[in-house]
């Protein structure tokens, strides 16, 4: 006899995985599993957000750092098998879901069960009897019922509530799928980039004007929704003691067919234009420098970031001069104390704000690799291939300059001038469209899981009949998991029936 397909092995064991897959136990693993797998990017550089300290870590790990790159630990939330787990978590929830929203609707239509045979085993059993006529005890018994679903036959009355327990928990698991749905779309919709604005520049949303970017499959790079800052001025201030008290960036924007108008980005409240919002994360100050080579003509002319490394805003930074016309390539790298104290053979800074600022800077010649093709740190100097530039005394050169003061390089190697201090501001800008679709499904999510633990789940049931001329009454109680508050719940109920007593 031919073997029916429903029992062939392949069918069998295809039935048993997807039941497997589609149960609240898998289904809570692979949460956990996704929550395990995401751990990679918080201790690996990911390429989306700073390919160069990816280049960087694969260039200082030659062993172990390509693995990690073919297993794909550099870019986590694109790996295969973070999109495996991911998807496998959406079926399985998915598969969940369904047959229970159809089971829920199905006891939704069905009406309550019928009074059991023997109430006694049951919580609250009580008998009692009642002056009140059977039809008075019935629509008595049925107002204090007020809220339950209720179901009157010859066995007697049974109600229950506490459906809501269970829509509840559907509501759940479905935002749980809007969450993972709003994530995935906004991985897809959503691009994020920083950008540093000196005092005076501009600022325009195209790829071009971002220090760094990181976009989505569904963005199209060359047609990010169009705007335009120029940063008028950087605004901080300090207490005698240094400790902030207020950034501020004053802006002037520009959006399509709108006038341009003024407005101010402080942290937590951000500028909003062209769909994206626009954060200050930090800010500093920013020298403009002037260096001209071997020949006199200039090579760098304009204003270099240094990032704040501690409270008094003691800064570190670089200053690279690929342009010249004659003579070795130039870099700096430097100090720059805003409010410079100078204590026998140390200096620092005393105040983060720039009351007597001064840059120390140290330089070198040679090759600085940028024509090599790998990408490099912005705020870092590659020197393996420059030599440092010494002093008379054969130590290390060390420049310190103020606004407005100049210093000759040595070997005829060309000038660098201090012009001014203009400040910085840090920006972090994010276009993301699920934001919303994100706060709605958490929203719903902790409501119906609220209403998941604390809504209660019961069922009444009472017989009435009438015995010598006097209406009897038996009733009793369930329900579903503990509920300290059923007996006094039931009691409730039959208070209308007790009064007479």
């Amino acid at each position: 006899m031919a073997r029916s397909l429903a029992t062939t092995p392949v069918v069998v064991w295809s039935r048993w995985a997807w039941r497997q897959l589609t149960s609240m136990r898998v289904a809570l693993l692979l949460l956990l599993l996704l929550a395990a797998v995401a751990v990679p990017g918080s201790f690996f550089p990911q390429r989306p957000q700073d390919p160069v300290a990816v280049a960087q870590y694969i260039e200082a790990n030659p062993g172990i750092g390509p693995l990690l790159d073919r297993l794909g630990l550099f870019d986590v939330f694109g790996s295969p098998w973070f999109a495996a787990v991911y998807l496998l978590l959406f079926i399985s929830l998915i598969g969940c879901i369904i047959p229970r929203i159809a089971d829920h609707l199905r006891a939704l239509r069905t009406p309550p069960s019928k009074v059991p045979r023997h109430l006694g085993r049951f919580t609250g059993h009580t008998r009692f009897t009642t002056h009140l006529t059977l039809k008075e005890a019935e629509r008595a018994l049925t107002r204090n019922l007020r809220g339950y679903r209720v179901r009157s036959g010859e066995d007697g009355i049974s109600a229950e509530r506490g459906y809501a327990k269970e829509s509840g928990n559907l509501i759940f698991h479905v935002a749980l799928v809007g969450i993972l749905l709003s994530f995935a779309y906004g991985q897809l919709a959503t691009y994020r980039g920083q950008a540093i604005v000196v005092e005076g520049e501009s600022f325009a949303n195209s790829v071009l004007d971002y220090d760094s970017f990181s976009a989505g499959t569904f963005v199209d790079e060359n047609a990010l929704e169009p705007f335009r800052f120029t940063l008028e001025s950087m605004t901080s201030q300090f207490s005698v003691e240094g400790r902030p008290q207020y950034f501020g960036a004053e802006v002037t924007v520009t959006e399509p067919g709108g006038a341009p108008y003024r407005t101010s980005i402080i942290p937590n409240e951000p500028l909003r234009a062209g769909g994206t919002a626009v954060y200050l994360s930090g800010n500093g100050y920013a020298p403009r420098v002037t260096v001209h080579d071997a020949e006199g003509n200039l090579a760098f002319s304009g204003p270099v970031p240094f990032l704040p490394q501690d409270d008094q805003y003691t800064s570190t930074g670089v200053i690279k001069v690929p342009d010249v016309s004659a003579g070795p390539q130039l870099g700096f790298t430097g100090q720059l104390l805003p409010t410079a104290v100078e204590t026998g053979e140390d200096i620092y800074s005393a105040h983060p704000a720039a009351a007597n600022p001064v840059m120390l800077l140290w330089a070198w010649k040679g090759d600085l690799g940028l024509d090599e093709g790998i990408p490099q740190n912005v705020y870092r100097l590659d020197t393996d291939s420059m030599e440092e530039l010494t002093g008379e005394s054969g130590q290390p050169l060390l420049l310190v300059l103020a606004p407005g003061t100049s210093a000759e390089l040595p070997e005829g190697l060309g000038t660098i001038t201090f012009e001014d201090l203009p400040r910085f501001a840090a920006l972090d800008l994010r276009h993301d469209p699920s934001l919303q679709w994100l706060l709605w499904t958490s929203v719903a999510s902790m409501l119906g899981l609220m209403g998941s633990l604390f809504i209660p789940r019961r069922r009444v049931w009472a017989r009435l009949r009438e015995e010598e001329g006097v209406v009897v009454v038996e009733a009793a109680a369930l329900a579903r998991g503990e509920d300290a508050s059923l007996a006094p719940e039931l009691d409730r109920i039959l208070t209308a029936l007790k009064k007479d007593q």
